[in-house]
Protein backbone atom coordinates (compact mmCIF):
# COMPACT_ATOMS: atom_id res chain seq x y z
CA UNK A 1 0.00 0.00 0.00
CA UNK A 2 1.22 3.44 -0.64
CA UNK A 3 1.55 6.20 1.90
CA UNK A 4 -0.74 8.97 2.14
CA UNK A 5 -1.21 6.58 4.52
CA UNK A 6 0.48 5.48 1.54
CA UNK A 7 2.63 2.90 2.70
CA UNK A 8 -0.56 1.64 3.87
CA UNK A 9 -1.14 -1.41 1.94
CA UNK A 10 2.21 -2.94 1.69
CA UNK A 11 3.63 -3.91 5.02
CA UNK A 12 6.56 -5.73 6.37
CA UNK A 13 7.48 -7.53 9.45
CA UNK A 14 9.85 -10.02 10.86
CA UNK A 15 10.48 -11.37 14.33
CA UNK A 16 13.28 -12.65 16.47
CA UNK A 17 12.89 -16.36 16.77
CA UNK A 18 10.68 -16.76 13.72
CA UNK A 19 10.94 -20.38 12.58
CA UNK A 20 12.73 -21.09 9.31
CA UNK A 21 10.62 -21.32 6.15
CA UNK A 22 8.72 -24.57 5.82
CA UNK A 23 7.60 -26.49 2.78
CA UNK A 24 3.97 -26.73 1.73
CA UNK A 25 2.33 -29.51 3.69
CA UNK A 26 4.45 -29.07 6.83
CA UNK A 27 2.63 -28.37 10.11
CA UNK A 28 2.62 -24.77 11.32
CA UNK A 29 5.23 -23.87 13.94
CA UNK A 30 4.24 -23.63 17.62
CA UNK A 31 2.56 -20.35 18.51
CA UNK A 32 2.48 -18.33 21.69
CA UNK A 33 -0.65 -18.79 23.85
CA UNK A 34 -3.56 -16.52 22.93
CA UNK A 35 -5.02 -14.39 25.72
CA UNK A 36 -8.68 -14.89 26.56
CA UNK A 37 -9.43 -11.35 25.38
CA UNK A 38 -8.00 -12.03 21.91
CA UNK A 39 -9.36 -15.57 21.44
CA UNK A 40 -11.79 -16.09 18.58
CA UNK A 41 -15.44 -16.52 19.54
CA UNK A 42 -17.07 -19.78 18.42
CA UNK A 43 -17.77 -19.85 14.70
CA UNK A 44 -21.46 -20.29 15.53
CA UNK A 45 -21.38 -16.70 16.83
CA UNK A 46 -19.67 -15.27 13.74
CA UNK A 47 -21.83 -16.56 10.92
CA UNK A 48 -19.81 -19.74 10.54
CA UNK A 49 -16.54 -17.88 9.99
CA UNK A 50 -13.85 -19.45 12.17
CA UNK A 51 -11.34 -16.89 13.42
CA UNK A 52 -9.16 -19.59 14.98
CA UNK A 53 -8.79 -21.30 11.61
CA UNK A 54 -8.02 -17.97 9.94
CA UNK A 55 -5.31 -17.46 12.55
CA UNK A 56 -3.85 -20.90 11.83
CA UNK A 57 -3.80 -20.16 8.08
CA UNK A 58 -2.03 -16.88 8.81
CA UNK A 59 0.58 -18.67 10.93
CA UNK A 60 1.28 -21.15 8.15
CA UNK A 61 1.78 -18.34 5.63
CA UNK A 62 4.12 -16.48 7.99
CA UNK A 63 6.12 -19.68 8.53
CA UNK A 64 7.35 -19.45 4.94
CA UNK A 65 9.31 -16.38 6.02
CA UNK A 66 9.75 -13.22 3.94
CA UNK A 67 7.70 -13.60 0.74
CA UNK A 68 8.64 -10.85 -1.74
CA UNK A 69 7.49 -11.26 -5.31
CA UNK A 70 9.72 -13.54 -7.37
CA UNK A 71 11.30 -15.26 -4.34
CA UNK A 72 11.57 -18.96 -3.60
CA UNK A 73 9.45 -18.42 -0.48
CA UNK A 74 6.58 -16.87 -2.39
CA UNK A 75 6.65 -19.81 -4.80
CA UNK A 76 6.14 -22.12 -1.81
CA UNK A 77 3.37 -19.81 -0.60
CA UNK A 78 1.63 -20.03 -3.97
CA UNK A 79 1.79 -23.82 -3.87
CA UNK A 80 0.30 -23.78 -0.38
CA UNK A 81 -2.56 -21.41 -1.26
CA UNK A 82 -3.41 -23.42 -4.38
CA UNK A 83 -3.34 -26.73 -2.50
CA UNK A 84 -5.63 -25.38 0.22
CA UNK A 85 -8.14 -23.92 -2.25
CA UNK A 86 -8.29 -27.18 -4.17
CA UNK A 87 -8.71 -29.13 -0.93
CA UNK A 88 -11.65 -26.87 -0.10
CA UNK A 89 -13.27 -27.83 -3.41
CA UNK A 90 -12.89 -24.38 -4.94
CA UNK A 91 -12.77 -23.77 -8.67
CA UNK A 92 -9.41 -22.02 -9.07
CA UNK A 93 -7.92 -19.91 -11.86
CA UNK A 94 -4.31 -18.73 -11.90
CA UNK A 95 -2.56 -16.04 -13.91
CA UNK A 96 1.22 -16.29 -14.21
CA UNK A 97 2.65 -13.05 -15.53
CA UNK A 98 5.83 -11.00 -15.50
CA UNK A 99 5.84 -7.46 -14.13
CA UNK A 100 8.38 -4.84 -15.15
CA UNK A 101 9.78 -3.41 -11.91
CA UNK A 102 12.66 -1.10 -10.98
CA UNK A 103 14.87 -4.18 -10.50
CA UNK A 104 13.79 -5.84 -13.75
CA UNK A 105 11.13 -8.32 -14.78
CA UNK A 106 9.72 -10.37 -11.91
CA UNK A 107 7.48 -13.44 -12.16
CA UNK A 108 4.19 -13.03 -10.34
CA UNK A 109 1.04 -15.08 -9.88
CA UNK A 110 -2.56 -14.15 -9.15
CA UNK A 111 -4.77 -16.90 -7.72
CA UNK A 112 -8.57 -16.60 -7.85
CA UNK A 113 -11.06 -18.93 -6.20
CA UNK A 114 -14.47 -18.77 -7.88
CA UNK A 115 -17.73 -19.68 -6.17
CA UNK A 116 -20.42 -19.68 -8.86
CA UNK A 117 -23.71 -17.83 -8.61
CA UNK A 118 -27.02 -18.40 -10.32
CA UNK A 119 -26.80 -15.10 -12.21
CA UNK A 120 -24.19 -13.08 -14.07
CA UNK A 121 -22.90 -10.73 -11.36
CA UNK A 122 -19.60 -11.02 -9.46
CA UNK A 123 -18.63 -9.92 -5.95
CA UNK A 124 -14.82 -9.79 -5.71
CA UNK A 125 -12.97 -10.19 -2.41
CA UNK A 126 -9.27 -9.34 -2.45
CA UNK A 127 -6.07 -9.78 -0.45
CA UNK A 128 -2.38 -9.51 -1.28
CA UNK A 129 -0.08 -12.29 -0.11
CA UNK A 130 3.35 -10.89 -0.95
CA UNK A 131 5.58 -9.12 1.57
CA UNK A 132 7.73 -6.05 1.10
CA UNK A 133 11.32 -6.65 0.03
CA UNK A 134 12.90 -5.96 3.43
CA UNK A 135 15.27 -8.01 5.55
CA UNK A 136 13.55 -10.26 8.12
CA UNK A 137 10.09 -9.01 7.20
CA UNK A 138 7.52 -11.80 7.48
CA UNK A 139 4.39 -9.63 7.25
CA UNK A 140 2.12 -11.32 9.78
CA UNK A 141 -0.28 -8.38 9.70
CA UNK A 142 0.68 -6.94 6.31
CA UNK A 143 0.00 -9.67 3.77
CA UNK A 144 -0.44 -12.55 6.21
CA UNK A 145 -3.58 -11.71 8.19
CA UNK A 146 -5.82 -10.82 5.25
CA UNK A 147 -4.67 -13.86 3.28
CA UNK A 148 -5.30 -16.16 6.24
CA UNK A 149 -8.75 -14.60 6.53
CA UNK A 150 -9.48 -15.16 2.84
CA UNK A 151 -8.36 -18.78 3.02
CA UNK A 152 -10.92 -19.36 5.76
CA UNK A 153 -13.49 -17.43 3.70
CA UNK A 154 -12.78 -19.71 0.75
CA UNK A 155 -13.07 -22.83 2.90
CA UNK A 156 -16.45 -21.65 4.16
CA UNK A 157 -17.91 -20.51 0.83
CA UNK A 158 -16.52 -23.26 -1.43
CA UNK A 159 -17.88 -25.99 0.81
CA UNK A 160 -21.31 -24.41 1.31
CA UNK A 161 -24.32 -25.70 -0.60
CA UNK A 162 -26.02 -22.31 -0.47
CA UNK A 163 -26.94 -20.86 -3.85
CA UNK A 164 -26.31 -17.16 -4.39
CA UNK A 165 -27.46 -14.82 -7.17
CA UNK A 166 -23.93 -13.47 -7.71
CA UNK A 167 -20.70 -15.38 -7.99
CA UNK A 168 -18.14 -14.69 -5.27
CA UNK A 169 -14.52 -14.51 -6.40
CA UNK A 170 -11.69 -14.48 -3.88
CA UNK A 171 -8.52 -13.06 -5.37
CA UNK A 172 -5.06 -13.61 -3.86
CA UNK A 173 -2.92 -11.06 -5.68
CA UNK A 174 0.84 -10.83 -5.92
CA UNK A 175 2.97 -7.70 -6.11
CA UNK A 176 1.02 -5.25 -3.99
CA UNK A 177 4.16 -4.05 -2.25
CA UNK A 178 6.53 -1.58 -3.89
CA UNK A 179 9.75 -3.23 -4.99
CA UNK A 180 11.68 0.00 -4.31
CA UNK A 181 9.44 3.05 -3.84
CA UNK A 182 5.63 3.16 -3.84
CA UNK A 183 5.39 6.64 -5.33
CA UNK A 184 7.80 6.07 -8.22
CA UNK A 185 6.81 4.82 -11.70
CA UNK A 186 3.77 2.82 -10.61
CA UNK A 187 5.97 0.61 -8.45
CA UNK A 188 3.03 -0.97 -6.61
CA UNK A 189 -0.17 -3.01 -6.96
CA UNK A 190 1.17 -5.08 -9.85
CA UNK A 191 -1.16 -8.00 -9.20
CA UNK A 192 -4.39 -6.07 -8.77
CA UNK A 193 -3.68 -3.98 -11.85
CA UNK A 194 -3.09 -7.18 -13.79
CA UNK A 195 -6.31 -8.74 -12.45
CA UNK A 196 -8.39 -5.67 -13.27
CA UNK A 197 -6.97 -5.53 -16.79
CA UNK A 198 -7.60 -9.23 -17.39
CA UNK A 199 -11.16 -8.91 -16.13
CA UNK A 200 -11.73 -5.93 -18.41
CA UNK A 201 -10.54 -7.93 -21.42
CA UNK A 202 -12.67 -10.98 -20.53
CA UNK A 203 -15.78 -8.89 -19.91
CA UNK A 204 -15.95 -9.96 -16.24
CA UNK A 205 -15.17 -6.47 -14.96
CA UNK A 206 -18.46 -5.03 -16.21
CA UNK A 207 -20.24 -7.83 -14.30
CA UNK A 208 -18.48 -6.93 -11.05
CA UNK A 209 -20.91 -5.39 -8.55
CA UNK A 210 -18.40 -4.58 -5.82
CA UNK A 211 -14.84 -5.20 -4.65
CA UNK A 212 -14.00 -5.61 -0.95
CA UNK A 213 -10.29 -5.53 -0.17
CA UNK A 214 -8.96 -6.71 3.18
CA UNK A 215 -5.45 -5.59 4.21
CA UNK A 216 -3.97 -5.37 7.73
CA UNK A 217 -7.04 -6.61 9.58
CA UNK A 218 -5.72 -9.07 12.18
CA UNK A 219 -3.88 -6.97 14.73
CA UNK A 220 -4.61 -6.72 18.44
CA UNK A 221 -6.72 -3.69 19.33
CA UNK A 222 -8.11 -3.38 15.80
CA UNK A 223 -9.79 -0.09 14.78
CA UNK A 224 -10.78 0.15 11.11
CA UNK A 225 -11.64 3.66 9.88
CA UNK A 226 -13.47 4.39 6.63
CA UNK A 227 -10.98 4.72 3.79
CA UNK A 228 -11.68 8.07 2.14
CA UNK A 229 -11.22 7.05 -1.51
CA UNK A 230 -13.44 3.97 -1.23
CA UNK A 231 -16.94 4.01 -2.73
CA UNK A 232 -19.33 5.66 -0.26
CA UNK A 233 -22.36 3.38 -0.67
CA UNK A 234 -20.17 0.30 -0.28
CA UNK A 235 -18.50 1.69 2.84
CA UNK A 236 -21.94 2.47 4.24
CA UNK A 237 -23.07 -1.10 3.57
CA UNK A 238 -20.01 -2.60 5.29
CA UNK A 239 -20.00 -0.26 8.30
CA UNK A 240 -23.77 -0.53 8.78
CA UNK A 241 -23.41 -4.31 8.70
CA UNK A 242 -20.65 -4.12 11.31
CA UNK A 243 -22.84 -1.91 13.53
CA UNK A 244 -25.76 -4.33 13.21
CA UNK A 245 -23.47 -7.18 14.28
CA UNK A 246 -22.24 -5.24 17.31
CA UNK A 247 -18.76 -4.29 16.09
CA UNK A 248 -18.86 -0.49 16.18
CA UNK A 249 -15.78 -0.56 18.41
CA UNK A 250 -13.80 -2.16 15.57
CA UNK A 251 -15.37 -0.58 12.47
CA UNK A 252 -15.06 2.97 13.76
CA UNK A 253 -16.49 6.24 12.47
CA UNK A 254 -13.19 8.00 11.72
CA UNK A 255 -11.55 8.28 8.29
CA UNK A 256 -8.08 7.76 6.81
CA UNK A 257 -6.68 7.56 3.31
CA UNK A 258 -4.87 4.55 1.89
CA UNK A 259 -3.42 3.83 -1.52
CA UNK A 260 -3.97 0.12 -2.02
CA UNK A 261 -5.14 -2.66 -4.35
CA UNK A 262 -8.70 -1.31 -4.44
CA UNK A 263 -7.39 1.63 -6.48
CA UNK A 264 -6.86 -0.67 -9.46
CA UNK A 265 -10.63 -1.15 -9.63
CA UNK A 266 -11.72 2.35 -8.61
CA UNK A 267 -9.76 3.73 -11.57
CA UNK A 268 -11.88 1.54 -13.85
CA UNK A 269 -15.16 2.72 -12.32
CA UNK A 270 -15.87 -0.37 -10.19
CA UNK A 271 -17.24 0.18 -6.66
CA UNK A 272 -14.53 -0.82 -4.21
CA UNK A 273 -13.76 -0.51 -0.49
CA UNK A 274 -10.55 -1.02 1.47
CA UNK A 275 -10.95 -2.60 4.93
CA UNK A 276 -7.67 -1.71 6.65
CA UNK A 277 -6.16 -0.53 9.94
CA UNK A 278 -2.81 0.92 8.93
CA UNK A 279 -2.58 3.88 11.27
CA UNK A 280 -2.68 1.90 14.52
CA UNK A 281 0.10 -0.40 13.29
CA UNK A 282 2.20 2.57 12.20
CA UNK A 283 1.67 4.26 15.56
CA UNK A 284 2.84 1.12 17.33
CA UNK A 285 5.98 1.12 15.19
CA UNK A 286 5.45 -2.35 13.70
CA UNK A 287 4.61 -1.47 10.10
CA UNK A 288 7.27 -2.59 7.62
CA UNK A 289 9.58 -3.75 10.39
CA UNK A 290 10.85 -7.13 11.63
CA UNK A 291 8.34 -6.76 14.49
CA UNK A 292 5.34 -7.52 12.22
CA UNK A 293 5.04 -11.00 13.68
CA UNK A 294 2.41 -13.49 14.83
CA UNK A 295 2.40 -12.25 18.42
CA UNK A 296 0.68 -9.09 17.10
CA UNK A 297 -2.20 -11.09 15.54
CA UNK A 298 -5.57 -11.62 17.22
CA UNK A 299 -7.91 -14.49 16.33
CA UNK A 300 -10.75 -12.29 17.63
CA UNK A 301 -9.92 -9.52 15.15
CA UNK A 302 -9.82 -12.03 12.30
CA UNK A 303 -13.18 -13.46 13.40
CA UNK A 304 -14.84 -10.04 13.53
CA UNK A 305 -13.60 -8.89 10.14
CA UNK A 306 -14.43 -12.25 8.58
CA UNK A 307 -17.95 -12.08 10.02
CA UNK A 308 -18.49 -8.55 8.71
CA UNK A 309 -17.21 -9.34 5.22
CA UNK A 310 -19.28 -12.53 5.06
CA UNK A 311 -22.46 -10.69 6.07
CA UNK A 312 -21.62 -7.82 3.71
CA UNK A 313 -21.43 -10.30 0.85
CA UNK A 314 -24.91 -11.50 1.79
CA UNK A 315 -26.14 -7.90 1.82
CA UNK A 316 -24.64 -7.33 -1.63
CA UNK A 317 -26.42 -10.43 -2.90
CA UNK A 318 -29.74 -8.63 -2.19
CA UNK A 319 -28.93 -5.55 -4.24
Amino acid sequence: MGFSLCALAGCNGGQTGVPPPVSAGSPPPPLLPISAAEAAPPASETGGFDGAKAYDFTAKLVAFGPRPSGSDAIALTQTYILSQLKNFGCQVDTDDFHAETPIGSLPMKNIVAKIPGTGQGIILLLTHYDTKRLDNFVGAEDGGSSSGLMLEMAQLLCSAQKQRPYAVWIGFVDGEEAVINWDTNNDNTYGSRELAARMAISGDLKKTKAVILADMIGQNGLHIPRETDSTKWLKDLIWNTAARLGYKDVFVSGESQASDDHDSFLRRGIPAADVIDLQDYMNEGYWHTPQDTMDKISPRSLAIVGHVILESVDELQKR
